[in-house]
């Protein structure tokens, strides 16, 4: 979908923030058949990049803004959603999908069918003043209650009761997701970003690569990844199989893939700060181009200036000031592939993020964690 509005051509976006808010414990099996994981690019990394092609001329300004997909939220989800407080600070839902179609079909595996999946799913808040954020990741097998939701061709859903939390969006695309979500944390959504396989891909190859440093080698034949303990700097193949592995780190959990994901962001957040792609035009529009192929932003988001503009309030929050932690869960004694929702826990990081608090250490002291925290560093 096109830009909803359209500036003057060679107009470069304005600066600034983004507006107002508008199992036992134990290694667990194996999953069935050869099934690829989800990805993420957190939301300011996604943003950041496409804010620089934004600064280009007329040609360059509406071609990417052709590329952005968008989807209006608001009026998907109507008025039974939390209250949207203006505060100053931001809530934001970023899912890394896997389109069974087209390119994504030989990154995701299966069949050519055009169903998708949302593997990964995280909750950026941006605390007032836009000088650090917390960021909550929700593994993809927690079971969730799932209200009932609308999808994009007008078929509503009934309401499920202790599914696996990605269904929400497999079921009734990203309005449901965000549905989800919200009926989770009893916290409105302001934005949705949704980031592809392919686009990932192609996005780490454009940026030349990101550095990490294993402390452990890695070797999951699912995710085609081996890695020996040093330094190293990923292409697009390679970091696609670091955000996917599961077996080759920690317990095999989700969990822990979902900690080298974390660890994978921080490294990617610095080194777009990093870039100075500004003095590569080449490198620039390839790098603007792939991401805003790449996104699927609420609606609010679809087009390069106002995308832009949310990323100008973002671009100050360094890794150092990002708080990164997992939603409270216990493994799941009668399911070795499921995690339940630790509530009182997880209620303690949704309460902190209402009131724009910093996740107080309690909250996260005891859960399951998969066991692969400090496998991967910033290179």
């Amino acid at each position: 979908m096109s830009a909803e509005s359209t500036p003057v051509p060679g107009t470069p976006p304005e600066p600034g923030p983004g507006g107002p808010r508008h199992r036992a414990p134990g290694r667990r099996r194996a999953p069935r058949g050869k099934r690829r994981k989800g990805l993420l690019i957190t939301a300011w990394a996604a943003a950041g990049v496409v804010a620089l092609g934004g600064t280009g001329v007329g040609y360059v300004y509406f071609k990417l803004n052709g590329n952005i997909k968008s989807v209006d939220i608001n009026q998907a989800l109507g008025g039974h959603r939390p209250l949207d407080v203006d505060n100053g600070s931001q809530d934001i839902l970023v899912l890394g999908s896997d389109t069974r179609s087209g390119t994504n079909k030989k990154l995701g595996g299966g069949t050519d069918d055009g169903s998708a999946r949302s593997d990964t799913a995280m909750v950026v808040h941006v605390y007032k003043g836009h000088k650090k954020a917390s960021v909550v990741s929700i593994p993809r097998d927690t079971l969730v209650d799932r209200p009932s939701c609308t999808d994009g061709e007008g078929v509503t859903h009934d309401a499920a009761s202790q599914v696996m939390f990605n269904s929400a969006y497999s079921t009734g695309g990203a309005a449901c997701a965000v549905k989800t979500v919200e009926s989770m944390s009893g916290i409105r959504m302001d934005h949705y970003i949704e980031v592809d396989f392919s686009g990932f891909e192609k996005l780490v190859d454009d940026l030349g690569g990101v550095d990490i440093t294993t402390t452990k080698d890695i070797s999951d034949p699912d995710s085609h990844l081996k890695l020996k303990a040093g330094s190293h700097t990923l292409d697009g193949k390679q970091a696609l199989g670091l955000v996917r592995t599961r077996h080759g780190v920690g317990d095999g959990s989700d969990l822990g893939r979902i900690q080298l994901q974390q660890a994978f962001i921080k490294a990617l957040v610095d080194q777009v700060k990093d870039l100075g792609v500004l003095t590569n035009p080449k490198k620039l529009f390839d790098v603007a181009d792939t991401a805003t192929k790449s996104v699927t932003t609420d609606s609010d988001l679809g087009s390069v200036k106002e995308l832009a503009s949310f990323a100008g309030g973002l671009k100050g929050i360094s890794s150092s000031k990002m708080r990164m932690v997992t939603m409270p869960v216990a493994y799941d004694s009668a399911n070795a592939n499921r995690v339940l929702v630790e509530k009182t826990k997880a209620e303690q990081v949704w309460t902190a993020l209402k009131d724009d608090r910093p996740i107080p250490e309690s909250a996260t002291e005891g859960t399951a964690t998969g066991e692969a925290k400090g496998v991967v560093s910033s290179g």
